[in-house]
């Protein structure tokens, strides 16, 4: 046997060891050194930054317990189970509770760990060498090369810690279009596709597992190994805030578009590869039935209505990620109320906390196996400034423990863990965790099997023997021009044509004069238009807006961030009472952000023609009027007649309200 130590910059260059996605055995023959080809492939062939390398038998490995022996967690020719049993022997109570807890990279002068100026690797170290957290959130907003040195160095640390043990690196999403009025481009490098309303409207699960590997490759070159999503939460409630990251409104669909959505990111129709990306789907279950609409991120959004017929529908949204196994599942903010679990009524908390809707729906009904990870700050205590500020609320007061409100902090710990909960998202409290076994609150054989999940995740994905990216491939393999065109492509056809009025789209070569409104006037001279404001002079108009919202709650942190209310325009509100006027003097094109469904009124009946998008570029929506790219897209809800009909339906139902505008997978072809 012998010993020696490589680095990033070393030219002793070792590739990754390929592990299976199976915890039962390894998917092929591993008798001898895997050989990566680091020119062509994401990850860096490099095995350490700070420990040896052992070689044994013409074959190389990381010492990562650092005792110059080559110990069984270390072996990758090893099955997956092997490997945890004998890690997990031989870390400590407090190692295993940091695999619990899911913390948040710190920033450097950044806010709530958003930063453009990387990590702070100082107050990282604590972290990781005092509390023993193993996964965290990144909110680093740097281009894709910064961030493969970034997560590189957060790998490097996790290294030096006693038992080498990497760390899960995780990401909301950044690859949609979250549309600005009069934006061209973005400038974070990844690339961009529509919202994933866009890709139900679509309707092609096809074109979904095709961004999902993409998005995969993305992440991977950069350095995240976990994506915060996908949503299969079902858009029932129309006035709901976060409509616009789910697939719509109907179960099976979903569920496609989900499923999908797994195989991509994770790399195979049978759960995660050494080089997928781990999928968290949430929520689980029925967010979407939100009463109101108001979102569970808020004291006054967290109540959800369902019945046990509702319910169904809202499970079965979830069944093309049970079949694609998916790693994780993140249980939802709101109390469900209304429904019955073993004909017992649910207990009156949220989901992160009842043992109902992990346990027996979730894990018995649904036989998932994978990671259960709580959405964030469900363990931290809402004051009467969290539930009814007077002030604008800060980081500070975000508190999310709907229904334990009257239990203690640790109190909640255990009632979370008991529930079914495998890891707490936003926390940095392992010590909680470590107390309540030592005051026999919980058990250790409890903790070993929620650490045994997560370490599993960890091999799954190939990070005990290749954690790093090669800084320098990261930039060119981001954001490729080939997928810059297909995204873009996708942003147009993902459209919706609700209105083609004696068929004036695709604009005919001679209507060359616009009026503007919410579009770039530069994108559109640079495809041969001439933008007028005289409307006397013009050809025709067109207008970009999204779907109305009220600002009702703008003292809470969320609440001032989130749409909420009405769906329809104000009477006085000036760019409707502009399109109103404009749409009766020349024919007019209205293109609108379908974030939530709108209530078009009166201008259904005045424009000439009517786009729903769900994220585009200004370029995009220009091809799609000049019909260089027509819209295939269809709705993937209803559109309401009226804020009436809206108030009336029902939250948990999908598609319910009386006589829509426009029905469930309307949509016209050129």
């Amino acid at each position: 046997m012998k010993k020696h130590t490589a680095t990033l910059s070393s030219a002793c260059l070792i590739a990754t060891a390929m592990l299976t996605g199976c915890s039962e055995k390894p998917s092929h023959d591993q008798t001898e050194q895997p050989n990566n080809d680091a020119t062509q492939a994401n990850q860096l062939a490099v095995q350490t930054t700070s420990k040896a390398v052992i070689e044994q038998d013409g074959l190389t490995f990381r010492d990562l317990n650092a005792d110059g022996k080559l110990t069984p967690y270390e072996d990758w020719r090893l099955p997956v189970e092997q490997r945890v049993t004998d890690l997990l022997a031989r870390m400590t109570l407090e190692e295993k509770a940091g695999e619990m807890i899911h913390g948040t990279l710190p920033g450097k002068n950044g806010f709530a760990g958003f930063s453009q100026q990387g990590y702070d690797i100082d107050v990282a170290t604590s972290l990781f060498k005092d509390k023993h957290i193993g996964s965290y959130i990144s909110r680093l907003n740097m281009s894709p090369a910064d961030l493969a040195v970034e997560n590189n160095k957060v790998q490097a640390l996790a290294e030096t810690t006693r038992l080498g043990i990497p760390a899960i690196i995780s990401t909301d999403p950044r690859n949609h279009f979250q549309y600005v009025l009069g934006a061209n481009e973005t400038t974070d490098g990844f690339t961009q596709w529509p919202e994933p309303l866009g890709f139900g409207a679509l309707n092609d699960p096809q074109v979904t597992e095709q961004f999902g590997d993409i998005t995969r490759q993305e992440y991977r070159a950069t350095g995240f190994t976990m994506a915060l999503s996908p949503q299969a939460d079902l858009a029932t409630e129309p006035r709901w805030s976060r409509i616009i990251a789910t697939f719509g409104s109907d179960a099976v669909e979903v569920s496609q578009q989900v499923g999908a959505y797994i195989r991509g990111f994770q790399g195979s129709s049978d759960g995660i590869t050494p080089e997928g990306v781990s999928t968290v789907t949430k929520h689980w279950v029925g967010y979407g039935a939100a009463v109101e609409g108001f979102d569970g991120h808020n004291y006054y959004g967290r109540n959800a209505q369902l019945d046990d017929t509702s319910i169904e529908d809202h499970i079965r949204a979830f069944d093309g990620a049970f079949e694609a196994k998916t790693t994780g599942i993140m249980p939802a903010y709101p109390i469900l109320h209304g429904i019955t679990v073993d004909g017992e009524p649910v207990e009156a908390v949220s989901a992160g906390y009842n043992k109902q809707i992990l346990q027996n729906l979730l894990r018995r009904d649904a036989g998932f196996k994978g990671v259960v990870i709580s959405d964030w700050a469900i363990t931290r205590d809402c004051s009467e400034e969290c539930k009814a500020p007077t002030k604008p609320q800060g980081v500070g007061e975000i508190a999310t423990p709907w229904g334990v409100e009257d239990l203690s902090i640790p109190e909640r710990f255990v009632k979370g863990i008991t529930a079914g909960i495998d890891q707490f998202g936003g926390e940095d409290q392992p010590e909680i965790i470590v107390n309540a076994v030592k005051e026999g609150k919980l058990t250790e054989d409890r903790i070993n099997e929620s650490a045994s999940r997560i370490l599993a995740l960890k091999f799954e994905l190939g990070l005990f023997d290749n954690p790093y990216v090669n800084e320098p491939n990261a930039a060119t393999n981001v954001g490729k021009p080939e997928w810059q065109r297909l995204a873009h492509e996708v942003q147009a056809k993902s459209q919706v044509l609700l209105k083609n009025t004696e068929t004036l789209l695709p604009l005919a070569e001679t209507m060359k004069k616009v009026f503007v409104d919410g579009l770039s006037a530069e994108a559109l001279t640079a495809r041969g238009f001439e933008v007028v404001s005289d409307l006397t002079q013009a050809d025709f108009a067109i207008f970009r807006f999204s779907t109305p919202s009220e600002k009702l709650h703008p003292n809470h942190f969320f609440g001032s961030r989130q749409n909420e209310g009405r769906l329809s325009f104000d009477e006085e509100d000036e760019k409707y009472q502009k399109m109103l006027s404009v749409s009766q003097q020349v024919p007019t094109i209205l293109s609108v952000f379908l974030e939530r469904p709108i209530v078009l009124g009166e201008l259904n009946n005045t424009a000439t023609a009517i786009l729903a998008n769900f994220g585009c570029t200004d370029d995009a929506l220009i091809d799609v009027i000049t019909g260089k790219i027509p819209p295939v897209g269809t709705l993937p809800l209803e559109l309401p007649s009226s804020d009436n009909a809206v108030e009336s339906q029902k939250a948990d139902y999908a598609d319910d309200s009386k006589e829509p505008l426009y029905k469930y997978r309307y949509g016209l072809k050129y």
